[in-house]
């Protein structure tokens, strides 16, 4: 499972998502990218299962870039737990995904090709996605 290293703490505030990403919202590594267009948690797991089906797919020509990680921890409460007693463990780690933001990146593999083993992996993911191509 992907985590974190090291966190300044272990347990994490929600968050908002509201905006358009800022950041990290254009193609500049490969030649193809996936696009979110919703915002989401996307877990661990998630980003994997999507990478295991960008690999397979590539073959040995090409290069993919993953350009989320899991930072944040999401904690969780045993069940049938009254309330209180305090925030519950760490459970997951997910990354924040805000509409706009290029989750993964692909170069080596033809126009047609490309969408294709991208849409594949938008499969994986529990949100809408797009593929963009580079500018310039």
């Amino acid at each position: 499972m992907l985590a974190p290293k090291r966190t300044k703490y272990r347990k994490t505030q929600r968050g908002r998502m509201k905006r358009k990403a800022t950041r990290g919202n254009r193609v500049v590594f490969g030649d193809f990218g996936l696009q979110a267009l919703e915002p989401a948690w996307i877990t661990a797991n998630q980003i994997e299962a999507a990478r295991i089906v960008i690999s397979k797919n590539l073959k040995k020509g090409g290069k993919i870039w993953i350009r989320i990680f899991p930072h944040k921890s999401v904690t969780k409460k045993p069940a049938e737990t009254r309330m209180g007693g305090g925030k519950g463990d760490v459970d997951r780690y997910v990354a924040v995904v805000r509409p706009g933001t290029i989750m993964f990146e692909i170069t080596g593999l033809k126009e047609d090709q490309a969408f294709e083993v991208l849409k594949q992996a938008s499969y994986k993911l529990p949100i809408k996605t797009r593929v963009v191509v580079k500018q310039g």
